[in-house]
């Protein structure tokens, strides 16, 4: 996902107007569908590409992101046509991201042939650089594969068929990323019955998925089919049996409302919801609000409650960045073996409580908390950028 040229990010929520992370749609590789989409400020609609080979899964499931990795998967951004004058921060953050993780499990990072030799050099001996899978950007949660195991030592992955939020961004090359991933990683691999992306969709690993209506249920990713048809085919793709659902931000950013910004599951009956302050009243802010309360008055796919943790966003006069634009996340943290990579932003206060909270929850972890400004102004953050995959 992304936004450049006003880039913006594949999952973010903070305050701010108009088109965002795919602020970049004024930017580049726009086909015409993008145009007249960002052009009627995100209530127009491309046709979905076809689909095929649904997936169903037979004893598979995709497993809760606390469990063991072999490695972490990522892809490294050159275009400047996406991210124009931005380029270099983002694969300075993109290669801090890689380098922090390879600290606590492999890192595979795919790249263009032509772009290995600078990924190599950034990113540093201990990341894997791979010339062989083509990427058109950096955001490998939305273009890679989902893996799914089956708890006697099989793994799999699903495809789900993205086609670059709704055809708003070029992705010619991130739409053959999660197929590439699966033959170079010689895992079978299956297409899902629905389009959408990695960011779009929690899963406790134990039945339930939550999600934005926004995001998913959306003519520009699934176009004549209705709710129940693409609940159905998320749960086949994931393993699930019951979808949560949040109604979201519709045509604000490019991914429109990813829920992977906002809120996480822990583990199974248990969610975290980033929150605002309390005089916050843009979408995003009540978007927050809307999505505690669902989730704190739901129950998971076993029929148990759902405890929610809230997790204090920052004051955005406190942070940083100036971009009105900028993602202030701290939801979207990445777990990888050992360790829990998470962003702080520049308001102290909330950064020291957003990293007790999560080395709270994570107690046998190590929290590292990295300064990813760049990404956060192209409208993602450290999940978005990351794919785990999973030990069989």
């Amino acid at each position: 996902m992304n936004d450049h040229a006003a880039p913006q990010g594949p999952s973010g929520r903070p305050p701010r107007r108009a088109l965002d992370r795919r602020g970049f749609l004024t930017a580049a590789g726009l086909t015409a569908a993008g145009a007249a989409l960002a052009a009627v400020g995100g209530e127009a609609f491309a046709a979905a590409r076809p689909l095929a080979r649904p997936a169903s899964a037979g004893g598979f499931a995709v497993p809760l992101d606390t469990v063991r990795h072999t490695r972490t998967w990522m892809a490294w951004p050159d275009s400047s046509a996406i991210w124009g004058r931005q380029l270099a921060g983002v694969q300075a953050n993109i290669a801090l991201i890689a380098k922090t993780i390879a600290k606590y499990e492999p890192v595979a990072m795919c790249a263009n042939s032509a772009s290995v030799s600078k990924a190599k050099s950034a990113c540093g001996s201990a990341v894997t650089v791979i010339g062989s899978i083509p990427v058109d950007d950096c955001w490998m949660r939305d273009s890679g594969p989902v893996f799914r195991t089956n708890g006697a030592g099989g793994l799999d992955t699903v495809g789900l068929n993205f086609n670059g939020w709704g055809n708003q961004q070029t992705h010619a090359k991130d739409a053959l990323v999660a197929s590439r991933i699966a033959a170079y990683t010689g895992v079978p691999f299956s297409t899902a019955a629905f389009v959408g992306e990695g960011g779009a969709v929690e899963t406790d690993g134990a039945g339930t998925l939550m999600a934005t209506r926004s995001s998913i249920i959306n003519p520009d990713r699934n176009p004549g089919l209705t709710q129940s048809q693409i609940e159905a085919a998320m749960c086949a793709a994931f393993g699930a049996s019951k979808v949560i659902w949040f109604k979201g931000v519709l045509g604000r950013d490019i991914t429109d409302d990813h829920v992977d910004a906002t809120s996480r599951f822990l583990a199974p009956g248990q969610g975290l919801v980033q929150m605002p302050l309390a005089g916050d009243t843009d979408p995003w802010s009540n978007d927050a609000r809307q999505q505690y309360q669902i989730l704190s008055t739901s129950t998971g796919a076993q029929g148990n409650p759902v405890s929610v943790t809230k997790l204090q966003g920052p004051d955005y006069g406190l942070i940083r960045s100036t971009n009105p634009d900028f993602v202030a996340a701290y939801a979207n943290y990445y777990v990888c073996n050992g360790a829990v990579i998470a962003p702080q932003f520049g308001d102290s206060r909330a950064d020291a409580a957003a990293g007790s909270t999560l080395q709270r929850l994570f107690p046998g972890r190590t929290v590292e908390q990295l300064d990813i400004d760049s990404l956060g102004a192209g409208g993602g953050g450290i999940h978005c950028v990351t794919q785990q995959q999973p030990v069989p």
